[in-house]
Formats: C-alpha cells, sequence, structure tokens
C-alpha cells in the first residue's frame, strides 16, 4: 500500500534483459536505506527490489507488467517518482495506492498558468475505469485531484512543490503515463456494472 506522496526522484542507471523481463536499476537518496524483497513504487508500480549496490537498487519487470504500464518507455537517464510503501502508524497524506497500474494515458494538454500547471490526460475507457470531479488519480504514482473529468479525459492542476520534485517537469504532450485510479471508486464501478 503508498499513499501516492512521491518520496524521492531516482535516476535510471541500467537496464538489462533477461528473457521477457527488464531489470531496472536505478540510483536515488532512499536506495542505501532498501532492502532486498521491499516493495517501492516506480512511476506507480509496485516492483520487488531484487538487488542493492553503490547507492543503486535493482528491480525487474515482468511481462505482463511491462505491457500494462509506461515502465517499457524508460531510458538510461530516465527520472522516475519513487515512493516506499505506507507505514501504518502515519498520515495517509494522498489516498488509498496498491501500486497496481489499471493502465496507461497519453498526455493531451500541458499547460503552465501563472504558477501553476494543468495537465489533460486521454484514456481508453474500454476497461470500465472511471474518474470523478474532486475525486483521485494517480499519475506516474503521483496522488492527484481531478479536476475535469469525462469519459476518457480528466485534467489535473498542479502545484509548484508537485512539479519540482516528480517527473511530471519531463512530462509532454504525446507522452504515456501509468494511472491507477481510485480503489473506491473501482469498487462501485463494478458494483453499478452487476
Amino acid at each position: 500500500m503508498f499513499t501516492g506522496i512521491i518520496e524521492t526522484l531516482g535516476v535510471v542507471t541500467a537496464i538489462t534483459t533477461e528473457h521477457t523481463n527488464i531489470h531496472f536499476t536505478i540510483a536515488s537518496a532512499i536506495s542505501n536505506e532498501l532492502k532486498i524483497d521491499q516493495s517501492v513504487a516506480h512511476n506507480g508500480v509496485c516492483l520487488t527490489v531484487v538487488a542493492l549496490d553503490n547507492g543503486t537498487h535493482t528491480v525487474t519487470a515482468i511481462d505482463e507488467t511491462l505491457s500494462k504500464t509506461s515502465l517499457g518507455n524508460l531510458k538510461v537517464g530516465s527520472k522516475i517518482n519513487l515512493e516506499r510503501c505506507m507505514q501504518m502508524n502515519a498520515r495517509l497524506d494522498g489516498h488509498i495506492v496498491q501500486g497496481h497500474v489499471d493502465q496507461t494515458a497519453v498526455c493531451i494538454k500541458r499547460e503552465e498558468l501563472d504558477g501553476s500547471w494543468e495537465y489533460r490526460f486521454r484514456y481508453d475507457p474500454a476497461s470500465g475505469n472511471v474518474t470523478v470531479e474532486k475525486g483521485s488519480a494517480c499519475v506516474n504514482g503521483i496522488s492527484l485531484t481531478v479536476v475535469n473529468s469525462s469519459t476518457d479525459e480528466f485534467s489535473v492542476f498542479i502545484i509548484p512543490y508537485t512539479f519540482e520534485h516528480t517527473n511530471l517537469q519531463e512530462v509532454q504532450v504525446g507522452d504515456t503515463v501509468n494511472l491507477e485510479f481510485d480503489i473506491i471508486g473501482k469498487y462501485v464501478a463494478r458494483l453499478m456494472n452487476k
């Protein structure tokens, strides 16, 4: 379980392929504090730490993960949002995030507003995922409030702190991001469809 409050940015330092799996090695301020088998959200994708070495950690994405996320687009030098799992004795500053990406979306608008930024994302509504205005959505692991919502698009506004401390600063129109929809909304949508 995660909160969607990004702890730090990491940088991909190596990418290796083994069969259909991809191993990502990431350098970050928290890598030295991690341990083998720990779950860490990488751009919102819960991955298990499989190796540690000199301020880096390595995680493995299997074919199923790669097919449902944007991790396959990462390159050496890519910035990646990192969050360790939630502590049960801490405040839940974001919303309940599982680290299980539902699907990807494409950025269709990025506009700098005087002191903030508006991003608009389009996704395939075929899988039944929904957003609601003033509800939550997780974009690349970042807990965000939905501003404008329609059947296959939604907008979010980004404050300077979030822009400066996450990889949203690198997301441009046409880029693909990971989406995790609100868990409560997913259950309600499923119940309504029964």
